[in-house]
């Protein structure tokens, strides 16, 4: 793996790369290279998975450690040699040619790298600008912007907003990325909390809200010597959750929602729905259109799929000698031997981002990166929200809908079966429960919330755009326990389980406080789900509004600053998507504004100082 630098035109970069036995050091006017890695050139991956094979004994010894059900193997060091045993490979220098701007080398003018489509991290320790963990649609469109696309006031465009209109105007000849985003989004309303979010929704659809099909008043330019270096690390391919959610639903968001910035979803499928009902897209086709984007886009070589995060950390200065001996190498800026700084000019520590990518079916390569900043994009899709009662994880109790679904594909359950028990009232609930009227599955459905509470998803969804989930509701008004049987679906509101019995039977109290016992097949707990934070000291727990409780997109997001979305409990920490609390894709695409934004705003400064430093 080669990391290259930016420079400007006809300068030299320094090139080199480092190990976990190896340190830092500028090329001095030859390479020499370590036994199994191939040539150090550019665009060429150094690292061999077949000379790092996993110890899965020690691994599982290991296990516990890092406190994860997928264990960081142990890296070559650990097992060979103990602590670094200073190594070090020399690579060459090469060339770069970017245009007249905004130079991206001084986030740090070592290591920055550029994967090739088929790179592997394997054992590499980078140091880079940027590191994005997740990569569905929040981490897709930070990667887009932080590439050099960037949105100007297209040619004639006059957005509904008179307002927005005469601001942007103001300064049309700058990107929205280089604008005064609390200054452009002041005063917009809508749906999302964040004002960032609000800005670059109305950009990218005016008037959306209200059903105008305004076109976007934005058109994008890509300008390649603004890009930020960067990694995006994802456990599957492009796009996230969405490669394995339900296929046979259909989105919330009308399919132009969910599109991303540069590509329209339609003109992607050149109009060819397999749902013409109206203007919602299946799981499947919005997967499969974030991982074509990322194609399309030429962002492939910052992705990094099948990457495990383990550890994310930040290096401080008084840790081991090892590590100290390490930073003394890269706090300082190879060509200006300036310490890197944050807004307010003071000297910050890099973090370390540790974890594994799998490479075939078995074989795990583990990685070490360091890096500045570090933007959380994972979602909110990775462990489900459980009851706690007794009972839980008996073997007929599932958390997740493909349970039911391979349960009926394996004829477990029938038209003949005892009830499905289903516990929830979102709408990941509503979709077990139309699986099962497909299938003349009977249902029981219990869920805590009075059927008339404002609250429930339900009553904020059109009934002529949601036909399907307001069939649901009506169940559930209609078909409830207290009025007439019902052979297929009966409803229990403002009920609560008590606990499942290993004799396929569940506890259930009633509205009225009566405890009944009912005959089930099996029991689907769809009441929420939860951020895969482990890889964070506390699980990310200090990082949300209240300390004290797990991170929850509705409940407890992470608590951000709203123009940059830095943490505002940790310095060069970003949230973005559902972690902050916007669970839909159109307005996730502000956090990618907003980070970029901040990051270039940090640049401009960075490299002021540095030019009053030399003069």
């Amino acid at each position: 793996m080669v990391g290259s630098a930016c420079r400007s035109e006809s300068e030299h970069s320094t090139v080199f790369l480092t190990t976990q036995s190896t340190q830092f050091k500028p090329w001095s006017g030859e390479y020499t290279q370590r036994k199994g890695c191939s040539s150090a050139r550019s665009g060429t991956s150094i690292t061999d998975s077949s000379r790092n094979p996993i110890d899965q004994r020690q691994t599982k010894e290991r296990a516990a450690e890092f406190g994860t059900s997928c264990p960081r193997p142990l890296l070559e060091s650990e097992r060979d040699h103990g602590p670094s045993c200073n190594k070090q490979i020399n690579l060459g220098t090469e060339h770069e040619t970017v245009e007249e701007g905004l130079s991206s080398c001084c986030f740090r003018k070592i290591a920055m790298p550029f994967l090739e489509e088929s790179s592997l991290l394997g054992d590499l320790s980078l140091n880079i600008p940027v590191t994005i963990i997740g990569n569905g649609p929040s981490g897709i469109c930070l990667s887009y912007l932080l590439s050099g696309y960037r949105p100007y006031m297209a040619t004639g465009a006059i957005h509904p907003n008179p307002i927005l209109q005469g601001k942007l105007e103001e300064r049309r000849h700058l990107s929205v990325v280089d604008q005064d985003l609390r200054y452009l989004s002041e005063g917009l309303e809508g749906r999302s909390s964040n004002p960032v979010a609000l800005l670059f929704d109305t950009l990218l659809h005016p008037d959306a809200d209200v059903r105008f099909d305004h076109p976007s008043v934005l058109q994008w330019k890509l300008e390649k010597h603004k890009c930020i270096p960067h990694l995006v690390l994802g456990e599957g391919l492009p796009g996230g959750a969405w490669h394995v959610m339900k296929r046979s639903m259909l989105t919330i968001s009308l399919d132009n929602w969910m599109e991303l910035p540069g590509l329209r979803l339609k003109d992607w499928t050149n109009s060819k729905w397999r749902n013409l009902l109206n203007d919602r897209a299946t799981p499947e086709e919005i997967a499969s259109y974030y991982n074509d984007y990322v194609k399309i886009m030429g962002l492939q070589k910052n992705f990094v799929n099948n990457t495990w995060v383990t550890s994310v950390s930040k290096l401080q200065q008084d840790q081991e000698h090892g590590k100290d001996k390490l930073l003394k190498c890269v706090k300082k800026d190879i060509t200006t031997q300036q310490s890197p700084t944050t807004e307010n000019g003071s000297a910050h520590d890099l973090w370390e981002v540790r974890g594994f990518q799998r490479i075939g079916d078995e074989s795990h390569v583990p990685f070490c990166l360091l890096t500045e900043n570090v933007v959380l994009a994972t979602g909110t899709y990775d462990l489900p929200v459980r009851l706690g009662v007794e009972g839980e994880d008996l073997p007929f109790v599932f958390h997740y809908v493909s349970a039911f679904e391979s349960a009926i594909k394996s004829c477990k359950v029938n038209q003949l079966s005892d009830p499905v028990l289903i516990v929830g009232a979102g709408l990941t609930a509503a979709d077990a429960v139309l699986c099962a009227y497909r299938h003349k599955i009977p249902v029981i459905h219990t869920f805590r919330r009075n059927v008339n509470d404002p609250g429930l998803i339900f009553k904020q969804l059109p009934k002529k755009l949601y036909p399907e989930y307001h069939k649901v509701y009506r169940k559930m008004c209609k078909q409830s326990y207290t009025t007439t049987s019902h052979s297929n679906y009966t409803s229990f509101p403002e009920s609560c389980i008590v606990s499942f019995q290993p004799d396929m039977k569940c506890i259930l109290q009633s509205a009225s406080g009566e405890n009944i016992i009912l005959n089930i097949s099996m029991a689907l707990v769809l009441i929420g789900t939860y951020p895969n934070l482990s890889f964070l000291k506390e699980h990310g727990k200090y990082l949300g509004i209240d300390p004290s409780k797990p991170i929850s997109c509705k409940q407890n997001p992470v608590e951000i600053d709203p123009y940059t979305f830095e943490c505002t409990k940790e310095a060069s920490l970003f949230g973005m998507g559902p972690l902050i609390g916007d669970n839909f894709v159109r307005f996730l695409k502000g956090g990618a504004l907003g980070i970029t934004s901040c990051l270039v705003k940090r640049l401009k400064k960075k490299e002021q100082l540095i030019s009053e430093k030399k003069n």
